[in-house]
């Protein structure tokens, strides 16, 4: 009894690699181009947080705290438009991948079942890989809006802190 590995030839493993490695970095740059317009501004503002956050001489100010919250939710309330405007983008590039794909099985007189998928998916390809870029842009912008969410948490949380600590100092 045999397996997969088995039969492992490590050169044509190397190349297939290569020539994912390849299309992906096509693909990647289909998608970048897609997502860096869309979330230039809360990737800026995300980094400026970053950056003050890296300062270990000086920790951020309440008031800093306070501009991060306001900044980041305003940063994050048109992400989030933006985000839905690529799910839009997503759900059409699918629907124009299958309308391809079965006015392409559709039209194919003759041949088998699986005859006919095959044509139907070689015509739909350039359709599919677009709705890939675009579900996966989608899917980074949204994941870059609850990033984000959980950063603006995180600053509430600590500025709660702090204004409980000066309470507390003032009582005591």
């Amino acid at each position: 009894m045999s397996n997969i590995y088995s039969n492992l030839n490590s050169s044509e493993v190397s190349e297939t690699r290569v020539r994912v490695e390849s299309h992906a970095k096509t693909l990647d740059n289909i998608v970048n181009d897609i997502v860096i317009p869309y979330c230039r501004d809360l990737d800026r503002y995300v980094l400026f947080v970053k950056d003050l956050l890296k300062d270990g001489e000086r920790p951020v100010t309440n008031q800093e705290l306070e501009d991060i919250c306001m900044n980041l939710s305003t940063q994050i309330y048109f992400a989030s438009g933006i985000v839905e405007n690529l799910g839009i983008r997503d759900d059409i590039s699918k629907a124009l991948w299958k309308e391809i794909y079965h006015s392409t099985r559709n039209s194919t007189i003759t041949g088998t079942v699986a005859d006919k998928d095959s044509i139907a998916e070689l015509a739909s390809q350039q359709e599919q890989l677009t709705n890939i870029c675009y579900s996966r842009a989608y899917k980074i912008m949204k994941a870059k809006v609850d990033s984000a969410q959980e950063l603006l948490q995180s600053a509430k949380k600590v500025l709660s802190h702090r204004m409980q600590e000066m309470e507390l100092t003032k009582i005591a």
